[in-house]
């Protein structure tokens, strides 16, 4: 972030937590995670009731790091599900507030990243802006298909880490990412591998709606003709099931928990077995892709949350590491992600674009 200037805000919410993080002239400055138990966000009968409570924890930040109105130059929201969009940044406008508000595409905490950034802009007199939401869409047309003229595969993914890490991974390895051909894993309470091919994610699973390997909390792909089966049963209702694949499946509906920490601290033969699966299914679904890159893959870059650990990434680098060098680059950027976007805008080397 050189030749950087001005204060930067950047706010993502999540499912269970709103990180928020300040930076002055391409320096992180502060940072807060606000953690929200499951009983916290019950009393709320959407996301977007939520507004106003997160809200409140954005302008509490601000004001312990004292940052007076005309102070911000930029406020970042982490994008959330709009219709399909370019790569890039974009302004925060009434018609991206009004789907967003309305989940016109889709329900999601992301939802509230751009609502968030434009009325905390507001109030401090400054632009709001999203860069590489979830729905970055740049798949070629073979990988649309599905077998069911009805129903086109769709591109939702970790758009703004894998983003983030291509490019440093890129320059790990001496190349722009415009001329690089890289397996990108995001893996954490979602896990998403895209195909980058020179600057384009042309194929990537859908992280948030039953595709690729299980995760803590989501089914990924199932045998369809056995959840046909499970949805004709009236066992479950569609919020039920819905729910089933999105946010309590995975890891959750096998061992009880989310956390993979808690899971390789368990150490019994159960937890070990799950967690093994799930690396399978992660070495699987990356494999794949360098069918999609035709065997031309520079490197696979391991991220996320889940990549800190040492051992799972040993596990996937002994199934994958005779194919390409694995770059890893653990935690979630999405933070930084942002601020560089709106660094790039402020130094004029990134333009910014109308959700139209």
């Amino acid at each position: 972030m050189s030749n950087t200037k001005g204060v930067v805000l950047a706010i993502n919410p999540g499912s269970t937590t709103t990180k928020l993080a300040l930076f002055a002239n391409g320096v992180e400055i502060a940072w807060q995670n606000h953690d929200h138990a499951i009983e916290e966000l019950a009393q709320f009968s959407s996301v977007y009731d939520q507004f106003a409570f997160r809200r409140n924890l954005v302008i509490q930040f601000l004001e312990e790091q004292d940052i007076q109105p005309k102070k911000l130059a930029i406020v970042m929201g982490r994008g959330g599900l709009l219709h399909p969009l370019q790569s890039g940044v974009y302004r925060v406008n009434s018609l991206m507030l009004h789907d967003l508000q309305n989940c016109r595409y889709g329900e999601h905490a992301c939802n509230l990243g751009a609502p968030l950034a434009d009325a905390i802009a507001k109030r401090y007199g400054c632009e709001a802006m999203i860069a590489d939401p979830v729905v970055v869409d740049e798949m070629i047309a073979e990988a649309r298909i599905t077998g069911i003229p009805e129903i086109e595969r769709k591109s939702i993914f970790h758009a703004l880490n894998q983003k983030y890490v291509a490019r440093q991974a890129s320059q790990k390895l001496g190349k722009p990412y415009h001329e690089a051909r890289l397996i990108v894993a995001h893996l954490g309470g979602g896990i998403s591998v895209g195909s980058h091919r020179y600057g384009q994610v042309i194929d990537v699973n859908n992280a948030l709606d039953g595709e690729g390997p299980f995760s803590p909390e989501r089914s990924g792909g199932l045998p369809v003709g056995d959840l046909i089966k499970l949805v004709l049963s009236g066992t479950y209702s569609y919020g039920q099931l819905k729910k089933r694949i999105t946010g309590s499946g995975g890891l959750f509906a096998y061992a009880g928990t989310r956390d993979v920490i808690q899971l390789l601290e368990k150490d019994t033969s159960e937890a070990q077995f799950w967690l093994r699966a799930m690396i399978y299914q992660i070495s699987k679904e990356i494999a794949s892709h360098f069918a999609v890159l035709e065997g031309q893959v520079d490197a696979v870059v391991l991220t996320g949350g889940i990549a800190h650990n040492t051992n799972m990434m040993g596990m996937i680098e002994k199934r994958l590491g005779s194919l390409a060098p694995i770059i890893i680059i653990p935690g979630e950027g999405e933070m930084q992600s942002l601020a560089e976007n709106a660094y790039a805008v402020l130094n004029h080397t990134r333009e910014v674009m109308e959700y139209e």
